[in-house]
């Protein structure tokens, strides 16, 4: 791992099945729209070794007629395992803040669990992000600092408490203690 001047994380890494299934989204999705990856994968990202179901990735709200132009783009390689149906997706489902799941084409597993920016540490997360590089490619994910104090505050569970501790010791000399901290406050409230 290479810490660059310009504050990405350069990542020697063999690509894995779930690493490749994850950057064949986002490219896709970063032709349409912003976002940032939270939660679990990151730690995996980073060497943690535990298995995992989905990815968890966040994008701004989009308007209907962009969303439609992306889960067209998306089905040519993914399908959506809520609902076939565009329409419905953006408003029954994106539009009551519940996250839509897409997968390679008849593999459910893994799965993106896409979501729109629903509350205001969704959106300091697409605002705090870093770029992880690994070879040619990029995938965006959001501080270490707010993942950190987000699976230790809110989530809470064995399983994040050790993603936490993951990151907290891999990183333990770059992360700003002071974001942490203020991070931990906001969560508690």
């Amino acid at each position: 791992m290479e810490f660059l001047k310009d504050g990405s994380i350069r990542l020697d890494k063999v690509v894995n099945k779930l690493d490749k299934f994850v950057l064949d989204f986002v490219k896709v999705l970063k032709k349409h729209t912003n976002y940032v990856i939270v939660s679990g994968y990151v730690s995996i990202l980073f060497g943690r070794s535990r298995a995992t179901e989905d990815v968890d990735l966040i994008a701004p709200r989009m308007e209907k007629k962009a969303f439609l132009r992306l889960y067209k783009d998306l089905m040519k390689k993914f399908e959506c395992l809520n609902s076939s149906k565009p329409d419905e997706l953006y408003k029954e489902y994106l539009g009551n803040k519940i996250a839509i799941r897409f997968s390679k084409k008849g593999k459910p597993i893994p799965n993106i669990e896409f979501k729109f920016a629903k509350t205001s540490i969704d959106n300091e997360a697409l605002k705090e992000k870093f770029l992880a590089r690994i070879g040619r490619s990029e995938l965006i994910i959001s501080s270490l600092e707010l993942q950190i104090a987000f699976k230790e505050i809110v989530l809470g569970s064995d399983k994040d408490l050790e993603d936490a501790e993951h990151l907290k010791t891999l990183f333990e000399k770059r992360l700003n203690m002071k974001k942490l901290e203020h991070y931990r406050k906001v969560l508690s409230r």
